[in-house]
Parts: structure tokens; sequence; C-alpha cells
């Protein structure tokens, strides 16, 4: 299943805030409402070992997002105790809202559910400003994702999109 081009699944998720230290929920509509584009970034586990490296990686690029109009939202099967947990512990000062996907909905709904291992594969997707996945990578779970790759990658998306106007 792709949803290139497709409009993304709209969702309400539990999340942990970690500029704010606070839960909260999260919905997909009220960013597009914003006029954002959105990074979904899907992930196993928290406190797993390959995991934090690629988060610490794209946190890194928090500027570049920001000068990009993008906002980065994390999710695992976690709940929003266990990525506040995380945060504390091993990701200090992480910039990006990380939403739980402990129902397996969200996951499922983009088709980055790992059925036999109850986890999502390290998915990617960018959404525009109006709610279409424009882009969607998917990895397997030894397979760590490049926050350069994506910052190019999102740079070039939203050329196109702004080409196609």
């Amino acid at each position: 299943m792709h949803l290139v081009g497709q409009v993304a699944p709209l969702f309400k998720a539990a999340s942990y805030d970690p500029k704010a230290k606070s839960h909260t929920i999260t919905e997909l509509s009220k960013l597009t409402k914003e006029n954002k584009w959105v990074i979904l970034f899907f992930y196993p586990l928290d406190f797993s070992s390959l995991c934090p490296k690629e988060l610490k990686e794209l946190a890194e690029y928090e500027n570049d997002f920001k000068s990009l109009n993008t906002e980065v939202l994390t999710i695992s099967i976690d709940s929003p105790y266990s990525h506040e947990a995380w945060v504390e512990k091993e990701l200090k000062n992480f910039p990006y809202t990380m939403l739980s996907d402990i129902t397996k909905r969200l996951s499922r709904d983009y088709g980055v559910h790992e059925e036999e291992k109850g986890v999502a594969l390290r998915g990617t997707f960018i959404i525009d400003p109006v709610g279409n996945v424009q882009h969607h990578q998917c990895n397997n779970l030894s397979i760590k994702r490049s926050s350069k790759h994506l910052i190019e990658t999102l740079t070039e998306v939203q050329k196109q999109y702004d080409s196609n106007k």
C-alpha cells in the first residue's frame, strides 16, 4: 500500500511535547490548517539501540526544518510517559513532539506496521500544507535513515510542489 499523492490519514494522538514538558493531543488537521508541512517519522521503540541515534541526528536539523516551515512529529508504539522518560534519560533537549501509537492504528493506517514484531518500521512521510502525502520512505528495522537526505528530499519536494501550483 502506498499513500503518495493521496490525502494523509487524519489522526488525533496522545503525545509528549519535550519543549513544553507536557502531555498533549496532536492532530494532523490542525497543522495543515496552519499551512505547515509535516514530517511523520515512525520508529520502532524508545530505549532501543538504533532509534536514539536516528532521533539525535534528526534533532540536529531542527533549524533546517523550521526554515522550511515543517513540523516534525516522531511516532512509536510507546506511551507519552515512556517518551517523557526517554527524553529525560537519553534524548536531552529533543525538540520534536513525540506521538504515542500504543494502539498501532497510526502505523497501520500509514502502512508501516510490522505485524510479527508489533512495532512500526522506519517510515518517513512528507505531507504538504493541504494534507496530501508527497513522499514516503520505509526502511527495515535495522536500516538507519539519513536526516541530511531527508532535508534534501523535503527541499526538492517543496520546489516541485511550488512549481505545480
